[in-house]
Order: C-alpha cells, then structure tokens, then sequence
C-alpha cells in the first residue's frame, strides 16, 4: 500500500473521505474565525472517526495512534495526497473521551438501536461515527445538539450513503433526548 516514507502510515480505503475533505474544504482568506474553527473541528471529526476505526481493526494503541496522526496524517501529505488541518485539542478530546467512556457510550447506543439490532451488527465505520457523535452528546456541553447531530450526519454522509447518514442521524438524535433532558 502507499504510505508515509517516515513511519510507514499507510493512506488505506478510510483514510479516502478525509482526503477528499481535506481536497474540497475552502481554505480561503475571506473566511472568518468562526469558519476557520468549525472547519478545523470538521476535520477533527472526521479524523477522529478514522482513527478509532483504525484502532478497531488494528488494535493500536492510543499514545501510538495519537501520535501517529499527529506527526502524519492532520495537515500532511502522504504519498501526494494532503490531508485536512485540524484542530488537535478537540480531535484528542474525542478520541481519548470514546476511548475513555467506551462502556457508558455503547449502553447508551444500544439502548436507541431498534429491537434486534446491536452494536455488532453496525457497520465499523458507522459506529465509529456514532461512537464519536454520542462522546460529544455526553461530554460536550458546549457544543449544541443540533450542531453535533448535523456534523456527524456529514461525516456518515463521507462515508456511505443517505441511507446509513439518515440511520446515525435517528440514533444520534434519540441519544440526544436521552442524554441532554
């Protein structure tokens, strides 16, 4: 596979949307600070997505994983293909938070999925999207619901299809009602 010449991170199949992202975000000089920031968050968001996919399948461990995208992938270029900037704080945040409250965040995801559904029957992607989305539901109070139910709708919609953004948009919206009454 392709990858960094000085780790050896490889640019695979779900690193595809961040790169298209990163390819079609507008980084003009006319944006204000406010668009700089939500399209830096939009990126960590995305990036967050990918790399707890990528400790999924891989089992790499967070410092590891981290760094890793810290030092390759957030701003870079791997192979001729650049990756979006984004904002680190917040990309950390959510990854380390997933990671951190795993257990009260696939309760609280199982508890909307409809009857006969679990966690292991979703898509990895798809719940990693999910997975992020309901971190922030519960830990982000900052953050508007409607602005991370619609932020995570797009980055199901970099992914997969209507149908499957319209599937997290469902579950992420009764987590909602749940977790922020």
């Amino acid at each position: 596979g392709r990858g960094c010449r000085e780790c050896g991170a490889v640019a695979d199949r779900a690193a595809r949307p961040f790169r298209e992202f990163a390819m079609n975000a507008p980084q003009n000089s006319k944006e204000n600070p406010s668009e700089t920031r939500a399209r830096l968050r939009r990126a960590a968001r995305l990036a967050a997505v990918q790399a707890l996919y990528q400790r999924d399948m891989e089992g790499t461990a967070l410092p590891r994983l981290l760094d890793e995208f810290h030092q390759h992938r957030l701003g870079r270029e791997i192979e001729g293909d650049t990756y979006a900037d984004a904002e680190v704080p917040f990309f950390d945040d959510i990854v380390r938070g997933v990671d951190a409250r795993s257990e009260e965040i696939d309760t609280a995801l199982s508890e909307k999925l409809a009857e006969g559904w679990s966690l292991k029957r979703l898509d990895r992607t798809l719940l990693q999207v999910l997975r992020c989305g309901t971190y922030e539901l519960i830990a982000r109070a900052d953050i508007p619901t409607g602005a991370i139910i619609n932020e995570y709708v797009d980055v199901a919609k970099a992914f997969f299809d209507d149908r499957e953004a319209k599937f997290a948009n469902g579950v992420l919206d009764a987590v909602a009602k749940a977790v922020r009454t």
